[in-house]
């Protein structure tokens, strides 16, 4: 195998448990809130996207490529969608607005991360 193969190679096999582990927490997470005034203040989307941004980063930080951050958010996006799409009273992740922000902004913010992350590329050689 070539340098860049190999190296392309570990950063898929960080990024797979990687965006496992962000979207088992994440999905754990994303439902916590708590009451103000009577008033619920849902804050678990928010770290969970929190969460999931920060393991990307590090991914694309560490690989120095964008294809890891890529993998680890079509994994953690993928494993998301498994879990939403149990079968009555079984999901884990139910369409209302907490469950509409972790799985839509999970996309979102793979793209946000991807475009923060094309700064840690590798020049080209030449």
């Amino acid at each position: 195998m070539t340098k860049g193969a190999t190296g392309a190679v570990r950063g898929i096999a960080a990024a797979v448990p990687v965006a496992l582990f962000a979207a088992l927490a994440g999905t754990a997470l994303h439902r916590q809130a708590f009451f103000v005034a009577g008033v619920d203040v849902h804050w678990g989307p928010a770290a969970a996207l929190l969460l999931l941004a920060s393991l990307q980063l590090l991914l694309g930080a560490w690989s120095r490529s964008l294809l890891p951050t890529a993998v680890a958010g079509i994994v953690c996006y993928a494993t998301i969608g498994l879990l939403s799409t149990g079968g009555p009273g079984k999901q884990l992740i139910v369409a209302d607005v907490p469950g509409n922000v972790w799985v839509f902004g999970t996309a979102g913010i793979t793209v946000v991360v991807l475009l923060w992350c094309r700064r840690y590329r590798r020049p080209p050689r030449g």
